[in-house]
């Protein structure tokens, strides 16, 4: 039976508003699935489900955030096969390659859930001052961040930017990528039986080029992460994020995924903010 798969928006799985679906293939041409195709209403809604969830989430502990993410991983370790089924259709994998790709996915979860309770004392600082104070910075989450996700690397790219983004507290309105969206709807399914908030991680299905100007220009997004945008777009879509002052990370193509990541992704979506206080009050 050919499945039609939804939207995750808020913690729950709508049809697009705009009704539409599109066929999924694998690398050979063969039918797989539907996927539902987002509109512009559907961003709108997902933009508003993220601030929604925005003040509880970054709200939280660090340590809460971290066992959140621990959980994410569980749950995915836990959909191995299925999720190395989907890798190995979408990206013409062998059986191995996509265990190994599934393996890398939940351990790069795992590395950001390590670090939420971490990125205070390695982005932060005890500042010295001239004067009877005290002054510390500390890194806040920017806020609502729009996150177009990767096109070639469905499953280990998509956790490497939206694992960041979560981990530093901001929520998300994620659009996966049009060829390959099984492991997104699977990754979907796995924060709906975690312990994240409905929210936290909003998932739309459809082409970036058609979704992105919208998160671009949304005065409710606060950051953008254009990695799966065409490059020709890119610098349109920066244009139109400089017109509500949202910071975008630069992107130069796809890196490889598979590389130990670092801490430019947890640093582009936080600010800091600088706290003073009288010394002996």
């Amino acid at each position: 039976m050919a499945k039609t798969y939804k939207l995750y928006i808020g913690g729950s799985f709508p049809r697009s508003e705009s009704g539409r679906v599109y066929p999924v293939h694998d690398g050979q041409g063969a039918f797989l699935a539907n996927a539902a195709h987002a509109s512009r209403k559907d961003v709108r809604d997902a933009v508003a489900a993220a601030r929604k969830a925005f003040g509880g989430w970054s709200g939280a502990t660090a340590y809460n955030r971290g066992q959140v993410l621990f959980r994410i991983a569980e749950v995915m370790e836990g959909r191995r096969e299925q999720f190395a089924a989907e890798i190995a259709a979408a990206e013409g994998l062998s059986h191995d390659q996509a265990l190994s790709t599934v393996d890398l996915a939940v351990d790069r979860m795992v590395w950001y859930a390590g670090w939420t309770d971490k990125i205070s004392m390695v982005l932060g600082a005890a500042n010295p001052v001239a004067g009877p104070y005290f002054s510390f910075s500390v890194p806040e989450p920017t806020g609502v961040v729009g996150v177009l996700a990767p096109q070639d690397s469905a499953l280990l790219g998509l956790v490497s930017v939206v694992a960041p983004v979560i981990a530093a507290g901001n929520t998300c309105v994620v659009v996966a990528s049009a060829d390959r969206p099984l492991p997104a709807v699977t990754f979907a399914e796995v924060l709906a039986t975690s312990d994240v908030p409905g929210g936290v991680v909003n998932v739309l299905t459809g082409q970036a080029s058609e979704l992105a100007p919208w998160l671009a220009a949304h005065a409710d997004v606060n950051a953008l992460d254009p990695t799966g945008a065409p490059a020709e777009l890119r610098t349109e879509l920066a244009q139109a994020a400089a017109d509500t002052v949202k910071r975008v990370l630069p992107v130069r193509g796809e890196p490889d995924w598979a590389r130990e990541p670092d801490l430019q992704r947890l640093r582009a979506f936080t600010e800091v903010k600088t706290v003073w206080h009288p010394v002996g009050t």
